[in-house]
Order: structure tokens, then C-alpha cells, then sequence
């Protein structure tokens, strides 16, 4: 993958974001790599706009602002970055996946809970050792004089 190509996302309700809708940006990565990381900007930063895309369904657009509220930007753009490898088409590579996990992961609807009635057996068992405590704490009391 290279920072010109689409994102495509298979499955029940495919998504296809182009490539004009990411924005991309690199620098120089941190860490270890002697002069090879002071000649070369090879850390990817993407940068998506979550808030205003058109290329998502609302309700995977509105489960992603909810969940990645956090590390929204103030204009509703998520970062992401990678300088896990050495090589700028990698790191760009894994950005795209990075993004990809994150709309998967918003693809799936959350499922509902369904409240339900506490059993009989578990108050009574749980009224059963408050009393059990309550004669303990008063064989434990002085007897009145």
C-alpha cells in the first residue's frame, strides 16, 4: 500500500475511502537507527477526517466519535501515526491497518443488554448471611444490666 491508494473495507457493508479523503504527513522517526534516522522521514502520520467524511455510514461515523472521543483533534480529525519500521512505505502501510482495525472494530453493532429480574435464590441468599452477621454482631454485644 502506498499513501496514493485507496482504503477498501470488505465485509457485510463495504467501505471505500480514496485516497484524497486521507491526509498524510512525515517526519523524522525517534529511537535507534544510527544516521539512517537522521537523513530520513520515514514516520507516517495520518491524518482522517472522522467528523465531516462522507465515506462512512452515520451510525459507524457517530460509534467511532463516540469511542475515539479521546484522541479526537478539536476539528473531529483522528492522527495516526507509525515508526515501527524503517522504511516510510511500511510505516505507511501500518497506519492504513491501523485505521482499518478502528472502522472494523466500529462496523459491529454494539449489542443491547437486556435487563433482567435478580433470582429469588440470590436475595434470599443474601438475606440469609445479613442474618447470619446480625446474630454474630449481637451474641458479641455485652448483656444489658
Amino acid at each position: 500500500m502506498a499513501a496514493g491508494d485507496d482504503i477498501s473495507i470488505d465485509g457485510p457493508r463495504p467501505i471505500l475511502i480514496p485516497a484524497a479523503a486521507l491526509d498524510w504527513q512525515f517526519v523524522r522517526s525517534s529511537g535507534p537507527g544510527g544516521q539512517h534516522v537522521n537523513r530520513t522521514s520515514s514516520k507516517a502520520i495520518l491524518r482522517f477526517d472522522l467528523r465531516h467524511t462522507p465515506h462512512l455510514p452515520g451510525d459507524v461515523r457517530q460509534r467511532m466519535l463516540t469511542a475515539l472521543r479521546p484522541r479526537l483533534t478539536n476539528d473531529g480529525a483522528i492522527l495516526i501515526a507509525s515508526q515501527r519500521h524503517r522504511d516510510r512505505g511500511r510505516n505507511i502501510a501500518d497506519c492504513q491497518a491501523k485505521l482499518i482495525a478502528l472502522i472494523e472494530r466500529a462496523l459491529v453493532p454494539p449489542t443491547v443488554r437486556r435487563r433482567t429480574k435478580t433470582p429469588r435464590s440470590a436475595i434470599a441468599t443474601r438475606l440469609e448471611g445479613k442474618k447470619r452477621r446480625s446474630v454474630t454482631k449481637r451474641l458479641r454485644r455485652l448483656p444489658p444490666e
